[in-house]
Protein backbone atom coordinates (compact mmCIF):
# COMPACT_ATOMS: atom_id res chain seq x y z
CA UNK A 1 0.00 0.00 0.00
CA UNK A 2 2.62 2.70 0.85
CA UNK A 3 4.17 1.69 -2.54
CA UNK A 4 1.60 3.57 -3.81
CA UNK A 5 2.52 6.66 -2.23
CA UNK A 6 6.04 6.33 -2.95
CA UNK A 7 4.93 6.50 -6.77
CA UNK A 8 2.90 9.92 -5.72
CA UNK A 9 5.50 11.66 -4.35
CA UNK A 10 7.59 10.00 -7.61
CA UNK A 11 10.72 8.73 -5.15
CA UNK A 12 11.38 5.00 -5.42
CA UNK A 13 12.55 4.30 -1.87
CA UNK A 14 15.61 1.76 -0.42
CA UNK A 15 13.94 1.45 3.05
CA UNK A 16 10.20 1.71 2.61
CA UNK A 17 9.64 1.42 6.70
CA UNK A 18 11.26 5.62 6.29
CA UNK A 19 8.26 6.48 4.54
CA UNK A 20 6.25 4.26 6.94
CA UNK A 21 7.13 6.23 9.67
CA UNK A 22 7.23 9.68 8.06
CA UNK A 23 3.00 8.88 8.08
CA UNK A 24 2.80 7.44 11.66
CA UNK A 25 1.37 10.30 14.08
CA UNK A 26 2.32 9.55 17.84
CA UNK A 27 -1.60 8.84 19.12
CA UNK A 28 -1.08 5.45 16.85
CA UNK A 29 1.56 4.24 19.42
CA UNK A 30 -0.76 4.64 22.16
CA UNK A 31 -2.63 2.05 20.82
CA UNK A 32 -0.65 -0.20 19.28
CA UNK A 33 1.98 -0.95 21.60
CA UNK A 34 3.51 -3.37 19.56
CA UNK A 35 4.21 -1.20 16.95
CA UNK A 36 7.68 -1.36 15.35
CA UNK A 37 8.61 1.98 14.70
CA UNK A 38 8.84 5.08 16.01
CA UNK A 39 6.68 8.06 15.08
CA UNK A 40 7.37 11.07 13.01
CA UNK A 41 8.10 13.96 14.86
CA UNK A 42 12.11 13.52 14.33
CA UNK A 43 11.44 13.18 10.59
CA UNK A 44 9.30 16.13 10.85
CA UNK A 45 12.07 17.98 12.69
CA UNK A 46 14.33 17.32 9.61
CA UNK A 47 12.46 17.24 7.08
CA UNK A 48 11.24 21.85 7.96
CA UNK A 49 14.99 22.35 8.50
CA UNK A 50 15.54 20.54 4.20
CA UNK A 51 12.04 21.99 3.06
CA UNK A 52 13.28 25.73 4.36
CA UNK A 53 16.66 25.62 2.77
CA UNK A 54 15.63 24.49 -0.32
CA UNK A 55 13.26 27.23 -0.72
CA UNK A 56 15.74 29.73 0.83
CA UNK A 57 18.06 28.42 -1.63
CA UNK A 58 15.86 28.95 -4.90
CA UNK A 59 14.56 32.11 -3.87
CA UNK A 60 18.13 33.63 -3.23
CA UNK A 61 18.84 32.34 -6.79
CA UNK A 62 15.91 33.23 -8.59
CA UNK A 63 14.91 37.06 -6.82
CA UNK A 64 17.02 40.25 -5.92
CA UNK A 65 14.17 41.16 -4.13
CA UNK A 66 14.75 42.62 -0.39
CA UNK A 67 14.95 40.26 2.39
CA UNK A 68 11.88 41.17 4.26
CA UNK A 69 10.18 40.12 1.16
CA UNK A 70 11.66 37.04 0.24
CA UNK A 71 11.02 36.37 3.93
CA UNK A 72 7.42 36.77 3.21
CA UNK A 73 7.52 34.85 0.43
CA UNK A 74 9.04 31.58 2.28
CA UNK A 75 6.94 31.91 4.58
CA UNK A 76 3.73 31.75 2.57
CA UNK A 77 5.23 28.51 0.66
CA UNK A 78 6.14 26.85 3.95
CA UNK A 79 3.61 27.45 6.26
CA UNK A 80 1.38 25.05 7.78
CA UNK A 81 -2.19 25.63 5.56
CA UNK A 82 -0.06 25.42 2.22
CA UNK A 83 1.54 22.37 3.31
CA UNK A 84 -1.46 20.77 4.72
CA UNK A 85 -3.19 22.04 0.78
CA UNK A 86 -0.35 20.21 -0.90
CA UNK A 87 -0.36 17.01 1.04
CA UNK A 88 -3.88 16.64 0.34
CA UNK A 89 -3.29 17.13 -3.63
CA UNK A 90 -0.40 14.48 -3.61
CA UNK A 91 -2.98 12.39 -0.79
CA UNK A 92 -1.12 11.40 1.99
CA UNK A 93 -4.19 11.63 4.07
CA UNK A 94 -5.47 8.27 3.19
CA UNK A 95 -2.05 6.57 4.27
CA UNK A 96 -2.10 8.61 7.94
CA UNK A 97 -1.41 6.09 10.86
CA UNK A 98 -2.81 7.44 13.67
CA UNK A 99 -5.33 6.72 16.69
CA UNK A 100 -9.27 6.08 16.37
CA UNK A 101 -9.76 9.46 18.08
CA UNK A 102 -7.98 11.42 15.71
CA UNK A 103 -9.05 9.40 12.75
CA UNK A 104 -12.57 11.08 13.82
CA UNK A 105 -11.45 14.88 13.78
CA UNK A 106 -11.45 16.43 10.31
CA UNK A 107 -10.94 19.77 10.93
CA UNK A 108 -7.48 21.74 11.66
CA UNK A 109 -5.96 19.13 13.61
CA UNK A 110 -6.33 16.81 10.26
CA UNK A 111 -4.59 19.79 8.69
CA UNK A 112 -2.01 20.29 11.25
CA UNK A 113 -1.26 16.20 10.94
CA UNK A 114 -1.23 16.49 7.22
CA UNK A 115 1.03 19.94 6.90
CA UNK A 116 3.38 17.43 10.02
CA UNK A 117 3.22 14.36 7.59
CA UNK A 118 4.75 16.23 4.84
CA UNK A 119 7.64 17.83 6.62
CA UNK A 120 8.26 14.29 7.89
CA UNK A 121 8.10 12.97 4.41
CA UNK A 122 10.88 15.47 3.07
CA UNK A 123 12.35 14.29 6.00
CA UNK A 124 12.49 10.55 5.04
CA UNK A 125 13.31 10.99 1.56
CA UNK A 126 16.77 12.77 2.77
CA UNK A 127 17.64 9.82 4.80
CA UNK A 128 16.38 7.37 2.53
CA UNK A 129 18.26 8.78 -0.54
CA UNK A 130 22.01 8.88 1.52
CA UNK A 131 24.12 11.03 -0.38
CA UNK A 132 21.80 12.29 -2.90
CA UNK A 133 19.17 13.17 -0.27
CA UNK A 134 19.16 16.34 -0.53
CA UNK A 135 18.84 16.83 -4.54
CA UNK A 136 16.13 14.13 -4.52
CA UNK A 137 14.50 16.49 -1.88
CA UNK A 138 15.26 19.34 -3.74
CA UNK A 139 13.64 18.30 -7.02
CA UNK A 140 10.29 16.80 -4.69
CA UNK A 141 9.60 20.41 -3.60
CA UNK A 142 10.52 22.05 -6.74
CA UNK A 143 7.75 20.15 -7.64
CA UNK A 144 5.35 20.40 -5.23
CA UNK A 145 6.26 23.49 -3.30
CA UNK A 146 7.91 26.02 -4.72
CA UNK A 147 5.49 25.96 -8.00
CA UNK A 148 3.01 27.17 -5.83
CA UNK A 149 4.83 30.60 -6.00
CA UNK A 150 3.87 32.21 -8.95
CA UNK A 151 0.11 32.37 -7.57
CA UNK A 152 1.25 33.79 -4.05
CA UNK A 153 3.22 36.59 -5.75
CA UNK A 154 0.47 37.36 -8.04
CA UNK A 155 -2.51 37.42 -5.80
CA UNK A 156 -0.26 38.91 -2.63
CA UNK A 157 -0.76 35.83 -0.94
CA UNK A 158 2.25 36.47 1.29
CA UNK A 159 0.31 39.07 3.23
CA UNK A 160 -0.54 36.93 5.73
CA UNK A 161 -4.23 38.17 7.95
CA UNK A 162 -2.22 39.48 11.01
CA UNK A 163 -0.08 42.22 8.87
CA UNK A 164 -3.20 43.06 6.65
CA UNK A 165 -5.57 43.50 9.67
CA UNK A 166 -2.80 45.44 11.42
CA UNK A 167 -2.65 47.83 8.65
CA UNK A 168 -6.33 48.41 7.75
CA UNK A 169 -6.79 48.55 12.02
CA UNK A 170 -4.40 51.57 11.85
CA UNK A 171 -4.99 53.07 8.67
CA UNK A 172 -9.10 53.20 9.53
CA UNK A 173 -9.21 53.79 13.36
CA UNK A 174 -5.03 54.18 14.65
CA UNK A 175 -4.94 51.58 16.80
CA UNK A 176 -2.46 48.55 16.82
CA UNK A 177 -4.15 45.30 17.36
CA UNK A 178 -3.36 42.85 20.24
CA UNK A 179 -3.81 39.45 20.70
CA UNK A 180 -4.72 37.80 24.47
CA UNK A 181 -4.91 33.99 24.83
CA UNK A 182 -8.44 33.00 26.42
CA UNK A 183 -8.40 29.60 26.61
CA UNK A 184 -5.88 26.97 26.38
CA UNK A 185 -6.53 22.62 26.65
CA UNK A 186 -4.96 19.37 26.02
CA UNK A 187 -1.70 17.99 26.47
CA UNK A 188 1.92 19.74 25.52
CA UNK A 189 2.27 17.77 22.42
CA UNK A 190 -1.55 18.35 21.03
CA UNK A 191 -2.30 21.75 22.38
CA UNK A 192 -5.11 24.33 21.08
CA UNK A 193 -5.57 27.68 21.94
CA UNK A 194 -8.50 29.87 21.54
CA UNK A 195 -7.01 33.59 20.91
CA UNK A 196 -8.50 36.94 21.09
CA UNK A 197 -7.49 39.80 18.76
CA UNK A 198 -8.37 43.62 20.42
CA UNK A 199 -8.46 46.97 19.36
CA UNK A 200 -7.63 48.64 22.64
CA UNK A 201 -10.15 46.83 24.86
CA UNK A 202 -12.71 45.90 22.33
CA UNK A 203 -12.65 42.26 21.01
CA UNK A 204 -13.09 42.21 17.58
CA UNK A 205 -12.88 38.27 17.19
CA UNK A 206 -11.73 34.89 17.95
CA UNK A 207 -9.58 32.31 16.45
CA UNK A 208 -8.47 28.96 17.12
CA UNK A 209 -5.42 26.89 16.22
CA UNK A 210 -2.56 24.73 17.43
CA UNK A 211 -0.49 26.68 18.34
CA UNK A 212 -1.07 30.50 19.64
CA UNK A 213 0.32 32.18 15.99
CA UNK A 214 -2.43 29.54 14.09
CA UNK A 215 -4.65 30.96 16.05
CA UNK A 216 -3.59 34.54 16.43
CA UNK A 217 -3.91 33.96 12.34
CA UNK A 218 -7.79 32.57 12.56
CA UNK A 219 -8.27 35.36 14.61
CA UNK A 220 -7.15 37.82 12.06
CA UNK A 221 -9.34 36.60 9.68
CA UNK A 222 -12.53 36.11 11.65
CA UNK A 223 -11.67 40.36 12.33
CA UNK A 224 -11.21 40.75 8.78
CA UNK A 225 -14.77 39.00 7.70
CA UNK A 226 -15.99 40.47 10.72
CA UNK A 227 -15.07 44.37 10.04
CA UNK A 228 -15.74 43.92 6.05
CA UNK A 229 -12.28 45.09 5.35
Amino acid sequence: MLENLAKKLEVKFNNIELLQQAVTHRSYLNEHRGYKLDHNERLEFLGDAVLELVVTEYLYNNYSNPEGEMTNWRAALVNGEMLAKISGEIGVEEYLMMSRGEAKDKGRARQYLLANAFEAIVGAIYLDQKTKGYDVCKKFILKNVVIKLPNIIEKKLYFDAKSRFQEEAQERAGITPSYRVLEESGPDHDKKFIVGVFLSEEMIAKGEGLSKQEAQRSAAENALEERGW
